[in-house]
């Protein structure tokens, strides 16, 4: 029987990141037997004794079954990082994902993604640039990737559907947590013509620490990056820095000197991405 449930257990406990479940899985040989681990071999992988105790408490109240039932109630799909499916640029990064959540249908080997990423409180000329560009994208048979948070990355997928094109929607929630609520029928329309994923497990809230992880998914799955709108300290510079991590290319819109919206992408240009026009 494949071990599928004891891998969306593992997805459940709160102290395990990507790469310490990653360690776990080479520790026991499978994840069945790394859910089993006994504190002892826990500390021994390198986990803190706190968060050792944090694993072992939580366990406890998990069922791998009811974990793999939850998942085909809600028409959600599962993808390990061993599998042939799962994303072959997205595994080649630093940190990938143990495994994804989907729905909808994963991008294949051959397809060329793009991420258009920007500001939530996005101008009405980021707005416009961020649709047009991934209009374009999309005509021109690339996957566009963003993160359906409100603003640019809304754009970037309205824009991708428009230029008849597939989009791909990287949460920070789990598949069941729709997140902004006003952006179901994108969801839905997403699903239809590419996918919704996450690493987060169903019932995942989304907190503001899983953006950043998110975000390093978004870059992961791009050839190239494009931040169309971003002020100093916008969360897209995240994924612009993820994306120079990765090896990946980055570009960025100009916008007017005049626009604080604008000057997390002028600092980009400054430091070497390309212009996006």
């Amino acid at each position: 029987m494949s071990d599928l449930p004891y891998w969306l257990a593992l997805a459940r406990i709160s102290v395990l990141g990507a790469r310490r479940i990653m360690r776990l899985l080479h520790l026991a040989g499978s994840a069945e037997k790394a859910f089993t681990l006994d504190a002892d071999r826990l500390i021994a992988a390198g986990m803190p004794p706190k968060a050792a105790a944090v694993f072992i408490e939580e366990r406890a109240k998990i069922d791998p079954e009811q974990e793999w039932r939850q998942c085909r109630d809600l028409g959600i799909e599962v993808v390990r990082i061993t599998d042939d499916g799962y994303p072959s640029l997205l595994r080649e990064i630093y940190d990938p994902p143990a495994l994804l959540f989907y729905r909808g249908e994963l991008p294949q080997a051959e397809d060329m993604a793009v991420a258009v990423v920007g500001s939530r409180k996005a101008s009405a000329y980021g707005m416009a640039a961020a649709e047009k560009i991934s209009a374009g994208l999309a005509a021109a048979g690339v996957v566009v990737v963003s993160g359906m948070a409100r603003g640019i990355d809304t754009c970037a997928h309205l824009g991708a559907l428009t230029g008849g094109g597939r989009t791909l929607a990287v949460l920070g929630s789990g598949l069941d947590v729709c997140y902004p609520p006003e952006n179901r029928k994108l969801y839905a329309r997403i699903v239809q013509n590419g996918a919704v994923l996450s690493e987060f497990p169903p019932g995942t809230p989304p907190k503001p620490a899983h953006f950043p992880l998110r975000n390093r998914i978004i870059s992961g799955l791009s050839r190239a990056v494009v931040v169309v709108e971003a002020a100093a300290k916008s969360g897209a510079l995240i994924t612009a820095d993820c994306a120079l991590e990765q090896g990946r290319e980055v570009f960025a819109v100009p916008g007017s000197v005049n626009s604080s919206m604008s000057k997390g992408c002028h600092r980009l240009l400054k430091e070497g991405a390309a212009l996006a026009e």
